[in-house]
């Protein structure tokens, strides 16, 4: 009896620490959206989302052209111009970036490649209030070999 009590306690600890790792969007500050541009360094395709290591270029602006770039419709209700609009690049001087995409699942929907080590890439999303904490973006929007993805929700 003890024994299994130790391990229903062992499996409540583990599953409490993957539901404390895993950021659901209201950890995010999504009023204040972040533009990241470079490289991928270390790629994660899996579930329960994309993860990738980011090396942000050394010149890291936003483009001129990023407020007029045009965004594909999402099943979720997401103001893409304004977003765009809002963007910044990060206060912080962190060189690499945590980049959280979407579910595997989600990724296919909106048949994107899967990225590789060396992928260059750009990524506007969120990053948690005021940029405290670690230096991690979720994903709205991913610029990927000439195309655009919104990965809030599936395609339009």
């Amino acid at each position: 009896m003890q024994r299994r009590s130790l391990l229903i306690a062992t499996a409540a600890s583990l599953a409490a620490s993957r539901a404390f790792a895993h950021h659901g969007w209201s950890s995010f500050d999504q009023s204040k959206p972040i533009y990241l541009a470079g490289q991928a360094a270390k790629v994660a395709w899996r579930n329960p989302h994309v993860e990738i290591d980011l090396e942000l270029a050394a010149d890291l602006k936003l483009p001129a052209d990023l407020a007029q770039r045009v965004v594909p419709a999402q099943s979720a209700p997401v103001d893409g111009p304004q977003l765009l609009r809002a963007a910044s690049v990060p206060k912080r001087k962190d060189r690499r970036w945590e980049i959280e995409f979407a579910p595997l699942t989600r990724m296919q929907a909106w048949a994107v490649p899967e990225i590789k080590v060396g992928d260059k890439l750009e990524v506007l999303g969120f990053t948690f209030p005021n940029e405290q904490g670690e230096a991690i973006l979720r994903v709205e929007y991913l610029w990927l070999g000439g195309k655009t993805y919104g990965l809030r929700s599936s395609p339009a």
